[in-house]
């Protein structure tokens, strides 16, 4: 085990800090810079656009806002929860402003990605819509193996490493009721229990189980937020010095320098990029299932869940955590520093709930981490599942490739904290570098699909979407003016729109 830690170990930090790092904010900047940052001057759309209904009729076709949501449950998890106070404790309080930063530049990675997923989706037999990554990679890099090869890493990263890494969130939670927790058998008898429950799921499941997660994540994530909320005015006095403490710490020159593997800059970087997902290539998944008008909406929609995750979310995390630092700063495991007395990962937010909430708190905070993890485990399932069927339509290599599922779920309740954090890191790179460049080959696409919006924007029309516009643009599957394609809703909307007019004209004639 210490060997393997030691490998992943080295990896990690060359993956990260000669090379991911910088490939992420040049990219999040080239987009921000190209886009004219549309993470800002689009906000108000960005809002308007959860609302819409959707384009195309169908019980199998979502709206915007659920697409939205389903990637939003999928970045909300114990990232916003673990991933802060391992960011925070390895890292210092400098790393939550990195976190930040990291969501604001690398959201215009999100937008882009998203947008197109939404140009190269495909629709399935019963009207709904799939896509992602490997599907844009396909259709407009002509290039299935690439294709595959993404596929791959999705799997080893949603399907193996975080699946892995959630478990250990909930294994390492239960180390606050159970003495010397790791020297029992409990680890080996969660992982158990685990991997049944989730095989149960997998392999068939039941309706009540997956709605009972779909309605408690939700409530849990909202008195997580509530629960913060009150904190923060129980100790209104302290947010100034709070946040000038985040601020301060995160142009600290001798951290970075010092140390700059375990500085604040990357840990912030990394467990940001491990929250929001942003650029990584999960989120157009869930982006290409959405019914809109134009591939921009859902581009936009999607850069908002960013800002959902890493402004609002892990903000909540690193506040209440803080206060708890103020307090106690003894304890906490500052530039990775260890020992017995030292609180990392998930003891850390559960001593600072527990701290501003009494044994309250402490009881909340773990249901909620499991809750927040178990979703997880099945939305990270559910992407790797796809992008399995993408590879291959067998059947029996399915049923391996869950069992393989259930077995790294057994083994991430007994995982090591230094190991679970290394293989979803590297895994996360691996599919976030191919992703990355990937967009940036493809990005003019969607350069050329927002100023086709803004331009129909700016004529007062609800933007249409016809592929046939752009110049030279990759054939697309769903987004041409074909009689035998579209259904008559959608021509009915696409009326009044000139462009979409002209093309059905000539169509027609």
């Amino acid at each position: 085990m210490d060997a393997l830690v030691a490998v992943t170990d080295t990896i990690d930090t060359y993956m990260y800090t000669y090379f991911l790092v910088f490939l992420l904010i040049f990219t999040g900047l080239y987009f921000s810079i190209r886009t004219k940052f549309i993470q800002f001057r689009g906000f108000k759309d960005m809002i308007r656009h959860l609302t819409e209904h959707k384009h195309v009729p169908g019980k199998k076709s979502v709206s915007s806002f659920q697409a939205l949501m389903v990637s939003t449950a999928s970045r909300v998890g114990t990232g916003n929860i673990a991933g802060v106070a391992t960011a925070i404790a390895v890292g210092g309080p400098g790393a939550v402003f990195w976190m930040w930063v990291m969501a604001t530049i690398s959201s215009a990675s999100a937008f882009i990605e998203s947008t197109l997923a939404q140009i190269w989706k495909v629709r399935g037999e019963n009207g709904e819509f799939r896509g992602g990554p490997a599907y844009y990679i396909q259709q407009a890099l002509h290039s299935r193996a690439l294709g595959v090869v993404f596929a791959i890493s999705l799997l080893l990263c949603f399907g193996l490493g975080f699946n892995g890494l959630q478990t250990y969130n909930m294994s390492s939670s239960l180390q606050a009721y159970i003495p010397n927790y790791t020297q029992t058998a409990a680890p080996m008898a969660l992982g158990i229990l685990l991997a049944v429950v989730f095989a149960f799921i997998i392999f068939g499941g039941t309706r009540l189980i997956s709605y009972m997660t779909s309605v408690i994540v939700p409530t849990m994530a909202g008195g997580y937020i509530l629960l913060t909320i009150i904190l923060s005015i129980m100790n209104i006095g302290e947010l100034p010095g709070i946040f000038a403490t985040i601020v301060t710490e995160a142009f600290d020159f001798s951290s970075v320098v010092g140390g700059f593997a375990g500085s604040m800059v990357v840990q912030g970087i990394k467990r940001g990029l491990f929250s929001n997902e942003a650029g990584m290539g999960s989120a157009p998944n869930a982006a290409a299932s959405a019914s809109v008008s134009h591939p921009v909406k859902q581009g936009l929609v999607q850069t908002f869940s960013v800002f959902i995750d890493t402004i609002i979310i892990c903000s909540c995390s690193a506040v209440m955590i803080m206060f708890f630092v103020n307090d106690n700063v003894d304890l906490i495991a500052w530039g990775g520093a260890t020992g017995e007395a030292a609180l990392t990962n998930m003891t850390l937010v559960q001593a600072a709930m527990q701290n501003g909430f009494g044994a309250a708190g402490l009881h909340f905070m773990t249901l909620a981490i499991f809750f927040f993890a178990f979703s997880s485990l099945i939305g990270n399932y559910f992407y790797a599942e796809g992008n399995f069927k993408y590879i291959t339509g067998s059947k029996p290599a399915l049923y391996v490739f869950r069992i393989l599922c259930c077995i790294v779920i057994f083994f991430g309740a007994q995982s090591n904290l230094t190991l679970a954090w290394n293989l979803a890191d590297i895994f996360m790179g691996i599919q976030a570098t191919i992703n990355i460049i990937v967009i940036l080959i493809l990005g003019k696409w969607a350069l050329a699909a927002l100023k086709d919006y803004e331009a129909q924007k700016a004529q007062g029309i609800d933007p249409v979407f016809v592929a046939n516009v752009i110049p030279g643009l990759p054939q697309t599957e769903c987004w041409h003016v074909d009689a035998s394609h579209l259904d008559d809703a959608v021509k009915d909307e696409k009326q009044g729109n000139p462009i979409a007019e002209t093309l059905l004209a000539d169509e027609d004639a």
